[in-house]
């Protein structure tokens, strides 16, 4: 059977090309949104100067003493809700909105494999630094698009699993068990009082129970190995990154062109939490080896079903944890019981609801009993608005969008400034009163003041996005708020919580925000 003509078959292929090409032409046109040809060009953007911006950093500049954040807030006085950030030091511009209905449109044009500008000195550690140890495994922290999205879809089945975090109740709530008579045996005998460096002692819980999943064990930090040097120098070094990299990452510095002091620092401190890590995680499957190896799937841990996927990935998924999950999780513990200590009548209100479900001040947790308390989670929901662990988040987009009636075309890096949001009456009614009940389902009582609670929620949900949003929502969000819950209910129900002691700044920032006053928090016995 003969085939077309071959002045035919070109005629064919000519359609079919043409036909794609206006197939794409269509497509790239749908993209565009509608209001697109009459808003204004992105060039036509407020500009912060970039002579101006430098100098106001220098020392004695308006930038010079104050935090990132504010230096944000200020320029977003001056300038308006959208305005250009211009790069320094090896970043690339920066288009900066602080409007939440702004937050959307970006975050919905994020695609599903969400993007960062620049390498974080972190992605320069495990890209170059230290690339013959990860070979292209690097993780959730530092990496974007194609990457992250490999690694994220290779752990969210294990990490984002319910059943699976359910499996530590018992082991979480032991090391609050010993956090609660760390506290006793600290505490002044007199005034019930803990020393100024609570924030220590914080610190070795938060650790103590990221690496009760990261490490499959306790690491004995508030009894055994209290001074175990190998624990020191991890607890340590995971504190220090934090502080090392708000220097090099928020302000002016040349790292990316030459090697600075400060650089060198960073990358031994990085140097050290990964030889700790990988020490960790090797002693972690000896020890698993050394156990039946018919155990359930179900009642296999996070870290031996990490395992069973790549030993480079469950090293690495380790790190990361550490990484995001001590100082953070710290700060939101250190938030929460500030707000409980300043708002005494909440504080009682949660302890009647916690009393319910713990009889006794040791009793145990069960699932079952956990899913009993909106007022402990509406609490900390509270706390997290009132004191947010971070100031602005960033993206690339992915896709042609319109903000304030200016064009913003795709691949356009955006910081989302959510500093003062959530403590502002334009998008919280009375946002200054600790108030945990604008958390809970509307069950038709009236609240004080007339107002039912749902009316005191956000004008925008975007507002306020305490574990992010979309693909790249934070991981171990379960994790976090498994630790949190169990270990507040377990405070409350064995202390009094006060402060007694100034509050105009109670966090700093960092990278994240972190406490910037000593925690002598006054912890007096419930008697009953």
């Amino acid at each position: 059977m003969l085939g077309p003509h071959p002045k035919l078959r070109q005629l064919l292929r000519t359609t079919r090309i043409q036909q794609r090409r206006q197939i794409c032409v269509s497509t790239e046109l749908r993209t565009k949104p509608t209001e697109w040809e009459q808003a204004r060009p992105f060039k036509q953007i407020p500009k912060v100067g970039l002579l101006n911006f430098v100098y106001y950093m220098l020392p004695g500049g308006r930038y010079a003493k104050i935090e990132f954040p504010d230096m944000m807030l200020d320029l977003h006085r001056r300038h308006g809700p959208l305005y250009r950030l211009p790069g320094i030091m090896g970043k690339a511009e920066y288009l900066v909105c602080s409007d939440p209905a702004h937050f959307e449109q970006v975050y919905r044009a994020e695609g599903s494999s969400p993007e960062r500008q620049a390498k974080s000195i972190l992605d320069y550690h495990r890209n170059q630094h230290q690339a013959n140890f990860y070979q292209g495994v690097e993780g959730l922290v530092s990496t974007t698009g194609q990457t992250w999205s490999k690694f994220r879809y290779t752990v969210n089945p294990i990490l984002m699993q319910p059943k699976t975090i359910r499996l530590y109740y018992q082991e979480m709530s032991n090391v609050h068990k010993e956090f609660i008579e760390r506290i006793r045996e600290i505490r002044d005998s007199s005034t019930f009082e803990v020393p100024h460096n609570f924030e220590d002692e914080i610190n070795r819980l938060t650790l103590e129970c990221v690496s009760v999943i990261a490490l499959d064990k306790q690491l004995g930090l508030f009894k055994d190995n209290r001074n175990d040097p190998r624990a020191k120098k991890l607890l340590d070094s995971l504190v220090e990154v934090f502080a090392l990299g708000s220097e090099i990452e928020l302000k002016p510095s040349p790292w990316r062109y030459i090697s600075t002091p400060l650089f060198k620092r960073t990358m031994r401190v990085l140097d050290t939490i990964q030889e700790l890590t990988v020490g960790y995680v090797n002693e972690a499957v000896e020890r698993l080896e050394r156990e039946p190896f018919n155990k359930p799937e179900h009642k296999k841990s996070v870290l031996e079903k990490l395992l069973k996927i790549d030993k480079k990935i469950a090293t690495v998924m380790a790190m990361d944890m550490m990484l995001v999950g001590v100082d953070t999780t710290a700060s939101t513990f250190a938030a929460c019981l500030l707000c409980l200590a300043q708002n005494p009548d909440q504080q009682a209100k949660l302890r009647e609801e916690v009393m319910r479900i713990l009889p006794e001040k040791d009793s145990d947790f069960t699932e079952d009993s956990m899913k009993n308390m909106p007022y402990l989670r509406a609490c900390i929901k509270e706390a997290l608005r009132h004191y947010p662990l971070l100031s602005a988040n960033s993206r690339i987009i992915k896709s042609d969008i319109v903000l304030n009636g200016y064009q913003i075309p795709k691949d356009t890096a955006i910081i989302m400034l959510s500093h003062g949001l959530t403590m502002s009456d334009e998008n919280y009614p009375r946002s200054k009163e600790f108030l945990p009940e604008r958390w809970l389902r509307s069950n038709n009582k009236k609240y004080a003041g007339g107002k039912c609670p749902n009316t005191m929620r956000a004008s925008n949900p975007f507002s306020y996005l305490p574990f992010g949003y979309g693909p790249r929502m934070c991981i171990g969000r379960r994790i976090v708020e498994m630790e949190l819950e169990l270990g507040i209910a377990r405070l409350v129900r064995n202390f009094y919580i006060e402060f007694n002691h100034p509050t105009e700044k109670p966090f700093k920032s960092l990278i994240i925000n972190v406490p910037n006053i000593p925690l002598k928090f006054k912890f007096a016995d419930v008697e009953y």
